[in-house]
């Protein structure tokens, strides 16, 4: 789908609330800069997650532990995780049996503000990430920091962050989604810096665009 038809996008988001998944533009400066859409804040006893159909917020499940993210949680508009992403994760673990989770890019947000709910939007610079497989399925996880915030907002790379933090982000996603007496099988083979970040969001805003083209055109 070309780009060009945003605008009409833009002129129904002036009756209408913007679907944050398909309405949301990426910024001119994507994928080095981004705007993000925030789910889930550290203040949250409830997993919160969009509703693909209305792109309402619902709840996905109470937390039922006390393990609680870490940062701003949420995912990329106008992003895809399907064949390319998938493409790019095989080649880098060796793999041929990973496929996309068809849910758009999830993203982290590190600021030092304490902003106390979800369900907004906020501009960001991916630094890093986390290629993470659920099931046999990439579930990448960004990593990013809120633009001009005032501890992190000069890190670029994730080689400036502090390990203790990559490594407190890394337990929640492998944890997360355990249940009592069972584990999810979530693995995170790989941590990747800031260049690759750029490769995986635009793989996922390629996959967008086919993904788009299906819906408009089949």
């Amino acid at each position: 789908m070309n780009r060009s038809i945003d605008p009409i996008g833009k002129l129904m988001g002036l009756r209408y609330k913007s679907h944050p998944w398909h309405g949301i533009d990426l910024g001119s400066q994507a994928p080095e800069i981004i705007t993000c859409f925030i789910e889930v804040v550290p203040y949250d006893t409830v997993k919160y997650e969009i509703d693909k159909a209305t792109g309402y917020l619902k709840i996905d499940r109470p937390q039922k532990y006390s393990n609680i993210i870490p940062a701003l949680y949420g995912f990329i508009p106008q992003t895809h995780c399907g064949s390319s992403h998938a493409e790019l994760t095989n080649k880098a673990l060796n793999r041929s049996d990973i496929k996309g989770d068809n849910d758009p890019l999830d993203i982290c947000v590190l600021t030092e503000k304490d902003i106390t709910h979800g369900n907004l939007l906020v501009k960001a610079r991916p630094i890093g990430g986390f290629r993470m497989i659920d099931r046999n399925e990439a579930d990448d996880k960004i990593i990013a920091v809120l633009i001009d915030d005032a501890v992190y907002g000069d890190y670029h790379n994730i080689s400036d962050c502090p390990e203790a933090v990559i490594n407190r982000l890394k337990h929640y996603f492998l944890s997360y989604k355990d249940m009592p007496g069972e584990k999810r099988g979530v693995e995170i083979p790989q941590t990747y810096d800031k260049d690759e970040a750029v490769k995986v969001i635009r793989s996922t805003m390629e996959d967008y665009r086919v993904y788009v083209e299906k819906l408009l055109f089949s």
